[in-house]
């Protein structure tokens, strides 16, 4: 056994512990609630604890923590040690089943949207056995759900597990009806690819919107940026590539399938993919990802940065988002198989996806709604904030064929020469590669490229998975009084492909044509987060997310309430940085500047020198732009006292006026930064942040 495979996963409490752990009995009662869903019983939870505890223990653990995911989009964890004191002031490490099971954070301090007021502090955690513990710093850490006193959801788990129970339902009953009824269970699968950037943490120090912020809210165009495409999959630094190495030891120890790294497009952007897994532990493990991330590159003095856009004029950060759907029995339903046009089963599952992004393409759009992710959409490699589906050309072909009724004469096979001769020939692909479609299919999966570095994959997998049981509702209620299901399913496949069509596009995401042509068919473009949230509660959406037990109606309405307000706090905090840098730093380093080039035409003028007409223009430029400055800086600040209403209200204020003035603000001082001595400007620039050696 290699060293790889002997660490990973050696601090988890996997299915290979629990076998060599548990009694039989016990092992097969946690294997059917993780499987089937069953409820688990106390006393197999007091076993599991018991076991878990001694496992834990061997492994250096004093505490435990449930952990979770609430609304704030990064994981809480409330540490309680083993100890249990006796009567006689010993103590004995104890875990009990009912430890497990639940535990009690305060629930007071979390975003709930007006679910829970201040003064109503309680709130429960619940195991979820379908994420295996793991440890942690020294502490067994139990992915866990979180709710309200009043049973409400606070968090980002338990509507997911929700969606996974409803796709599944819908799916198996759709298999059924076509005859499958060896199925039990279908499984969303997800593989999230991270990107994010790497900078030392001196730079990053120096920089107070990197500190308060995550992104650079000042930053002039450097010399070079990614124009001749030297950083993508080039050679990796040698202190990234140390930081990678200590990355991934940990992560395989946490059993996070991390296979792939490499350098992206923008300079210090890197990239981590992992391995398909099923949906709830693939966003534990992204969330798990994010953090180590942060804290293994502080051990290297450096600074890991998941903001959507910490860089102007370079490629922001996303996190593709790879989807796909597989039996229990092994089958993936988005494999086209040899002969996809007469797939009837393929047919089926294609088109009730595109049927269901059409039909929502609101909710798609704002599962990625965030004030840093609005700077990211559209710009450089992310996809527009357009939601479409890319098929390539061959499954195109197949949706028109079916659609006009004319005849499909399947793809052609291509082999690949690249003029070497010892180098062999292989099959071409039968798609492409969009990187402008938010949503493309990639051979057997669909690629979500829209969700943001930062963000948790919940809410985008939430939405897929629930509008995707949507449509296989629809389709089963339709099909399953027919006597004749393949020709019942055909008549389906051609209904559905020709009503929501419009959603297909396979051209470039990023041109004028596209969005006059997107509006002509009626297509969603909401640019912002204010313009895209307002949707969620949508009476459309409510039905949705209540018909499949996802989300209550005052849930939904409490997430709405949730992300305008995020919305609108994060452009807060970044309005007060830009104004206390502005004052603070950028205003006194050009008035030095202004200074030192006035006092040295002076000395000149003094002694009879002429004055250059190079000084009588810079002194003049830096002192146009400088005077410009103060108003700039009064006007923001003037604007944020006046953000006021409700959060709708709020959210609109700071798309339309704030955001604005900070974009003129920033203009003015990236044009001091331009032409203020390298002396005075008062922190690094983008030429040495991206460039550092």
């Amino acid at each position: 056994m290699g060293t790889i495979s002997k660490l990973f996963g050696s601090m988890v409490f996997s299915e290979s512990v629990m076998m060599e752990r548990l009694p039989k009995d016990t092992y097969k009662a946690l294997k059917m609630t993780i499987s089937q869903g069953k409820e688990l019983d106390l006393g197999v939870a007091n076993v599991v604890a018991n076991a878990m505890k001694d496992w834990a223990l061997e492994k250096g653990c004093t505490h435990y923590t449930h952990w979770f995911q609430p609304l704030t989009g990064i994981t809480a964890e409330k540490h309680d040690s083993f100890i249990y004191i006796q009567p006689d002031g010993t103590v004995l490490e104890q875990f009990s089943g009912k430890s497990l099971i639940k535990g009690e954070p305060d629930a007071s301090s979390f975003p709930s949207g007006g679910i829970r007021a201040t003064f109503e502090a309680r709130g429960y955690t619940a195991w979820d056995p379908t994420s295996y513990a793991f440890i942690k710093d020294n502490t067994l850490c139990i992915p866990t759900a979180f709710c309200s006193y009043t049973g409400e959801v606070l968090d980002k788990k338990t509507p997911l597990l929700r969606s996974v129970e409803a796709l599944s339902s819908q799916a198996v009953r759709l298999l059924h009806i076509l005859g499958k009824t060896d199925v039990t269970r279908v499984q969303a699968t997800t593989g999230a690819e991270q990107e994010y950037f790497i900078i030392p943490k001196e730079l990053f120090d120096k920089r107070k919107d990197l500190v308060y912020t995550g992104r650079t809210l000042f930053g002039a165009k450097p010399p070079k940026g990614q124009e001749l495409d030297d950083q993508y999959f080039a050679s990796i630094r040698p202190e990234v590539k140390t930081f990678m190495a200590d990355l991934n030891k940990e992560l395989w120890q946490l059993g996070v399938y991390a296979t792939t790294e490499h350098n992206e497009a923008a300079p210090a952007q890197h990239e981590l993919a992992p391995v398909f897994t099923t949906t709830n532990v693939a966003t534990d493990q992204n969330q798990l990802i994010m953090e180590i991330m942060k804290r293994v590159a502080l051990r290297h003095n450096l600074v890991c940065l998941l903001h959507e856009k910490p860089f102007e004029w370079v490629n922001g950060s996303g996190k593709h988002n790879n989807w796909a759907l597989s039996t229990n029995t092994g089958e993936n339903l988005f494999k086209p198989g040899k002969d996809p046009y007469n797939n009837t089963q393929f047919l089926l599952f294609l088109a009730a996806i595109i049927k269901a992004v059409d039909e929502y393409q609101d909710l798609m759009r704002i599962s990625v709604a965030s004030a840093g992710n609005d700077h990211r959409l559209g710009a450089h490699e992310a996809p527009p904030a357009i939601v479409s589906v890319f098929l390539g050309d061959d499954l195109t072909e197949i949706v028109d064929a079916i659609v006009s009724g004319k005849k499909y004469t399947g793809p052609a096979k291509y082999l690949m020469h690249v003029g070497v001769d010892v180098i062999p020939e292989f099959v071409k692909d039968t798609t492409d590669r969009n990187r402008t479609s938010p949503f493309a299919f990639t051979g057997n999966k669909f690629e979500f490229r829209m969700v943001g570095s930062n963000q948790s994959i919940s809410d985008a997998n939430v939405v897929l998975n629930t509008i995707m049981a949507d449509a296989l509702s629809d389709f089963c209620s339709k099909l399953e009084k027919k006597t004749d299901i393949e020709a019942a399913a055909r008549r389906l496949i051609k209904d559905t492909f020709k009503k929501h069509s419009r959603i297909i596009f396979n051209g470039n995401g990023y041109t004028d044509e596209w969005v006059a042509e997107a509006a002509s068919r009626g297509l969603c473009n909401f640019c912002t987060t204010a313009d895209a949230v307002i949707h969620m509660s949508a009476p459309k959406n409510i039905r949705l997310y209540t018909k499949h037990k996802v989300f209550t109606e005052k849930e939904i309405r409490s997430r709405q309430e949730i992300m305008l307000e995020e919305y609108v706090n994060v452009v807060k905090i970044e309005m007060l940085t830009m104004l206390d840098m502005a004052h603070k730093e950028i205003l006194p380093a050009c008035l030095s500047y202004a200074k030192e080039l006035s006092e040295l035409a002076l000395s000149k003028k003094n002694i009879g020198m002429e004055i250059g007409k190079a000084e009588s223009e810079l002194i003049s430029k830096v002192s146009e732009l400088t005077d410009a400055l103060l108003p700039a800086c009064d006007e923001l600040e003037l604007i944020y006292k006046n953000i006021n209403g409700s959060a709708e209200e709020r959210a609109f204020l700071i798309k339309d006026r704030a955001l604005p003035a900070m974009e003129k603000l920033r203009n003015i001082a990236d044009r001091l930064e331009l032409i203020v001595s390298n002396k005075y400007w008062p922190f690094p620039t983008y030429g040495d942040i991206l460039f550092y050696h």
